[in-house]
């Protein structure tokens, strides 16, 4: 079913201008959680396939909630490898569309399991100005932006564009020479920071928990790292109970998963 959301998501201040609507399909819980963007082209190397793959399973491990595009390519191998339940999927154009056709079922199992967004009412096709109207959207709900292959002049890096407007983190890659001429460029220019260890980037976003957590509510507000005063007054003595058995840890006044 498609819902209008009438309330305010913070993210979005970020972007020019507030969405005067915004259309929905799925679990809107997830625009709680931590999230990242990662967006990149439609048609990915073997070497991006992997890592991004590799990247994407690493940050869903700490807690992580995916948002990309729902496109052919990296878009859709960020969905796929975060599972439809970790998945932000953002349209440009009117929920009752299902756009690229090729990625039909990806995008009704991201609206069972996961969350689509849209900003254009029922009927409304996708253009190339909403594209761009999506794209601003995808970076404004991530905490940074990562692009793992781009080229020079494509909608990338017009992403890039927006997240640098928004003072966001950009995240890349590393490429050989000649190859994902965009996201080289944006390294030589200082405008992004390259993805050398995936395992540590991972780890700048929480820790991959050793012990057996439910993937609950309780799980993804711990890895967001509260004050104890914020997760006691939300859950209780859950938060003493989780102490005592081991998944969380207390320091410094902050809850921690173990």
């Amino acid at each position: 079913m498609i819902v209008s959301i009438e309330y305010n998501i913070p993210e979005l201040e970020n972007m020019k201008k507030y969405p005067k609507e915004l259309y929905s399909i799925g679990n809107l819980s997830l625009l709680q959680r931590r999230k990242i963007s990662i967006v990149g082209t439609r048609r990915p190397s073997v070497y991006t396939k992997q890592y991004t793959q590799l990247l994407v399973q690493e940050l869903v491990k700490r807690g992580i909630t995916l948002v990309s595009g729902a496109a052919m390519g990296v878009d859709a191998i960020v969905h796929m490898s975060a599972g439809w339940e970790n998945s932000i999927a953002v349209v440009a154009n009117g929920l009752d569309i299902r756009y690229p056709s090729i990625n039909r079922h990806l995008i009704e199992s991201i609206e069972k399991e996961g969350l689509v967004l849209s900003q254009f009412s029922q009927g409304t096709k996708a253009t190339p100005w909403s594209f761009v109207v999506r794209n601003e959207l995808v970076v404004a709900l991530g905490e940074v932006l990562i692009v793992t292959e781009a080229d020079e002049n494509s909608g990338s890096m017009r992403s890039v564009e927006f997240a640098l407007k928004m003072g966001k983190e950009v995240y890349v890659l590393p490429h050989r020479l000649g190859e994902s001429k965009g996201t080289n460029r944006l390294l030589a220019d200082g405008l992004a920071k390259p993805i050398n260890d995936i395992l540590q980037f991972a780890n700048e976003f929480g820790i991959e928990p050793k012990n057996s957590h439910e993937k609950d509510e309780f799980f993804y507000f711990c890895q967001t790292m509260p004050t104890l005063d914020e997760a006691v007054a939300k859950f209780s003595d859950r938060v003493y109970e989780a102490e005592l058995e081991g998944l969380i840890q207390v320091e410094n006044g902050l809850v921690r998963l173990v």
